[in-house]
């Protein structure tokens, strides 16, 4: 009898350690061995490039993504992470195991960053301070390349005047740890896969230079985003530079006053002391005054040839124009179109 209790005693007992055993397991993978993010989905662990291990260890601490980061650290060497880590921008989701966890650095399983440039970038500023913003490379390392003559002519055949073209609108996947000279080779890819030997030599054909090409289309597209209306366009501002007129061109006054959104130019507009002003000066303004895309670009090339000289958005707001031979024609397309503004009560 006396061994049949000391059996059921152990059968009890070990009923016990595996019940407390269960229970460990459950609590352990939930809620140590988890990541266990409070009121969010995942989060983000952005490693640089000269973070360390130790570095990495201490922002998933901080982050408080494990109930037991020491844990973690040390599944983290047993893995062999410490001897490198890759840097970049790590999406970590609630309820990864510290397995998974370490599996994305060690992998290099990293988020790829989305940069967007488009009619959203006005200028070298904002350009910029959202690069600045999306990437590791820092402002300073954007300004320098900006204003660095030789790098500039030996990437873009450019210069700090018209580096703004050196851009090709679009969107870019990189990593978030891009270093300053890939960042520089990703755009000049861009660059050239736009440039190609066909549009240069376009571009020859109708005697302007790859930057005056990208300058021109800027304002073109900034007039129309309808391709034939750009060709058009394009066509009236290369007559007005073939008889010597001014351009005339709304949009470089918007871009010379910061006023990206105005949907009204006034003549106040027209006094600004500015090389963009093409009222007041000849010619192309010194660079670009947005993101050309192919379309305006190849719309500037394969210009339509006409006699027109100028040229007025018409009353219906619809993308398309009124074009003129003389400016008195002009002027009652002018005043039908500056009518409609004021009736709609657009002022600026």
């Amino acid at each position: 009898m006396a061994k049949k209790k000391g059996g059921i005693y152990k059968i009890f007992w070990l009923l016990i350690f595996v019940v407390l055993g269960a229970i460990a397991f459950v609590y352990l993978n939930k809620f140590v061995f988890k990541s266990h993010l409070k009121d969010k989905n995942y989060t983000y662990i952005f490693v640089s490039s000269n973070d360390s291990f130790d570095d990495v260890m201490q922002n998933i601490s901080s982050a408080e993504i494990f109930s037991e980061p020491k844990a973690f650290e040390w599944l983290a060497k047993s893995m062999g992470l410490n001897n490198k880590i890759q840097a970049g921008k790590y999406k970590i989701l609630n309820g990864m195991s510290m397995r998974q966890v370490v599996n994305l650095f060690k992998y290099n399983k990293q988020e790829k960053v989305k940069l967007v440039y488009n009619y959203q970038i006005h200028n070298l500023e904002e350009f910029i301070a959202y690069t600045d913003d999306k990437l590791e490379i820092s402002a300073d390392e954007l300004e320098d390349l900006v204003s660095d003559e030789k790098v500039l002519a030996d990437n873009f055949n450019l210069d700090p005047d018209n580096c703004f073209g050196m851009i090709v609108p679009g969107t870019y996947e990189v990593s978030w740890a891009i270093s300053f000279n890939d960042f520089i080779k990703l755009l000049k890819e861009k660059y050239q896969s736009v440039w190609t030997d066909a549009r240069k030599k376009q571009a020859q054909k109708i005697g302007l230079t790859v930057p005056d090409v990208i300058t021109l289309a800027s304002i073109v597209q900034s007039e129309s985003s309808i391709a034939a209306e750009q060709e058009k366009i394009a066509g009236v501002y290369l007559n007005r530079l073939n008889h010597n007129m001014p351009l005339q061109a709304d949009p470089t006054l918007k871009f010379a006053n910061k006023n990206f959104d105005a949907q009204r130019v006034l003549n106040e507009d027209k006094r600004i002391a500015s090389p963009y002003n093409t009222y007041k000066n000849k010619g192309l303004p010194p660079g670009p005054i947005c993101l050309a895309g192919v379309q305006a670009i190849d719309a500037t090339l394969n210009y339509m040839r006409h006699k027109y000289l100028f040229f007025c958005a018409k009353p219906q707001l619809n993308g398309y124009s009124d074009y003129s031979v003389t400016y008195e024609q002009h002027r009652k397309y002018a005043n039908a179109y500056q009518q409609t503004l004021s009736k709609k009560g657009i002022n600026r």
